[in-house]
């Protein structure tokens, strides 16, 4: 590593690659220190079992911006994404939904369900879109400081306003309740069909601890909904090769700029004289100096574990203790030597061949939660399942499939005993939840990795395993993420800035945040302010 660079990025994760790409094509001199020996964060590929390949944290794509995709040139670095077709929710009585890619099909078996429903699906579809075209251009925007008399700043609120004033009064009102509403209360007002709605309402808990019947999941639903591929909302896919794929793309980019990736090289603590970041100092004691630090790791490890105490004030630091993390979610991997076979849709076919879903009701989905609200991992938990190797066998050997479960709902903190005493019952849970479905399961099982989010913590730097870097929650968005008056990505250190996913607008493998700090990193090098 040579000294002194221009900026040096803290964590190799997708954020942290996209500001170093970013930087990198602008002509400045970049190191990007990663603590693991892969790169990727949560968005990593790795050979769990010989010859089997796991996405082994996130697990599909779909928020990935189109812009960064476009200026890094993603496909020529080796970014492909495969569809996701569709999501089948099986059923205890031996019956199942299945929404599929193919809408005219999805239509009618939401109307083998309930002739209603599928009349209120195109107008809920058309609804959520309009939602998402509205609320698409904020995911490029800085975040203003409604506090601040900056006129930028007031010309974004002004817009903003302009535009909500120009929406149809239904838009209007579709938009303040999802802002508001549990994403439960907000499909019932569309729905009668208990599955469809259970199976939706799914989209609205992720990452957070919440309930379906939680107010402020039905904006999380819509922060989902606003995937796109190819320009098309509400599309998901995999990445050829895994999740890490998509991290090594963005690393070809960054390099092919000119920028120098190290892996396994942890920070001690980033360097500050008078008020100003001037670099970070490695474990061991190796020093590097940069005229610019980026952290894309979480305010809590960044400003209460980085920064040395009594650089920042007590009421800053307040704000980051208060920040929620909260983890609630978990991870079983599975390496399989055939494929499941559900009861109510026998032997292979294009239904394993999209997410699938275990939410039969909303009953279902909430008793998930009060499990997780007394502090136990939930009994009957949701789990949403994806078998890659379907459409990707270059994840596993021939004739042998990887299967990835998410679940919620796993908190970080338990009630009783420990995530070490608890991950092999946690792990039994959801392979027998599955079973119930598929008796096959247990039998094919060849070998399995269960993630807590303690090992979230642990292995990838999530605090507490939130998987967002921060719950998705009314007070953390926008202009209040991470911190009130600290959301434009620079921090009350000079020169210190947050690219990650605690930053606007929040997590998935986006590289949003990993943007738009870039952006105005470099802003702040013409504006002088860099020095």
């Amino acid at each position: 590593m040579k000294a002194p660079y221009d900026a040096v990025v803290i964590g190799g994760g997708h954020n942290g690659l996209v500001t170093a790409a970013y930087l990198a094509r602008a002509g400045k001199k970049v190191l990007v220190l990663e603590r693991r020996p892969v790169l990727g964060g949560a968005a990593v590929t790795e050979e769990v079992f010989p010859g089997f390949r796991f996405s082994v944290c996130s697990y599909v794509v779909s928020l990935l911006r189109p812009e960064i995709i476009r200026e890094l040139d993603l496909p020529r670095h080796g970014l492909e994404i495969l569809p996701l077709d569709g999501t089948f929710t099986p059923l205890p009585d031996g019956d199942y939904l299945w929404r599929m890619s193919d809408h005219a099909r999805t239509r009618r078996e939401i109307y083998r369900h309930s002739p209603v429903d599928a009349e209120a699906y195109d107008e809920y579809a058309k609804a959520m879109v309009d939602m998402a075209r509205f609320v698409k251009p904020i995911l490029a925007m800085v975040p203003p400081d409604p506090l601040s008399l900056e006129p930028r700043g007031l010309r974004q609120l002004l817009g903003l306003a302009r535009r909500f004033q120009a929406l149809p009064r239904a838009s209007q009102h579709n938009l303040l309740q999802l802002m508001t509403m549990s994403a439960a209360d907000l499909l019932d007002q569309w729905f009668e069909t208990d599955v469809l709605k259970a199976t939706m309402s799914a989209s609205g808990i992720i990452g957070t601890f919440l309930g379906v019947r939680s107010p402020g999941t039905a904006y999380v639903l819509l922060h989902h909904y606003m995937g796109e591929i190819d320009g098309a909302f509400r599309s998901w896919g995999f990445s050829r090769g895994g999740t890490g794929a998509i991290s090594l793309a963005i690393a070809a980019a960054a390099r092919e700029a000119g920028a120098e990736i190290v892996t396994e090289a942890a920070i001690e603590r980033i360097r500050v004289k008078d008020g100003r970041a001037d670099g970070v100092v490695m474990k061991g004691g190796a020093e590097v100096e940069a005229r610019v630090v980026a952290s894309s790791v979480d305010p809590n490890r960044t400003f209460l574990k980085m920064v040395e105490p009594g650089v920042l004030d007590e009421e800053f630091l307040g704000e980051v203790r208060r920040y929620k993390l909260r983890g609630s979610s978990g991870k079983v991997n599975l390496a399989l030597d055939g494929l499941p076979d559900f009861t109510c849709l026998p032997g292979p076919g294009p239904h394993l061949r999209g997410a699938i879903s275990i939410s039969p009701s909303v009953e279902y989905m909430e008793r998930a939660y009060d499990d997780a609200k007394y502090g136990r991992f939930s009994r009957r938990p949701y789990v949403d399942m994806v078998i890659p190797s379907l459409t990707d066998p270059s994840v596993a050997p021939p004739g042998k499939h990887v299967v990835s479960c998410f679940v919620q709902y796993a908190p970080y903190k338990l009630r009783e005993g420990s995530w070490e005493e608890q991950r092999q019952a946690f792990g039994d849970t959801v392979v027998d939840t599955l079973a119930e479905y598929a008796p096959n399961l247990k039998k094919i099982i060849l070998h399995r990795q269960v993630l807590t989010p303690l090992d979230l913590e642990r292995e990838w730097g999530l605090t507490e395993g939130n998987i967002f870097q921060g719950e998705l929650t009314l007070e953390q968005l926008f202009f209040l993420r991470p911190v009130p008056g600290w959301a434009r990505y620079r921090t009350p250190v000079r020169n210190l800035y947050m690219c990650g996913s605690a930053t606007h607008p929040g997590g998935g493998i986006m590289g949003a945040p990993g943007r738009l700090a870039a952006l105005e990193i470099l802003k702040d090098w013409k504006r002088g302010r860099v020095r």
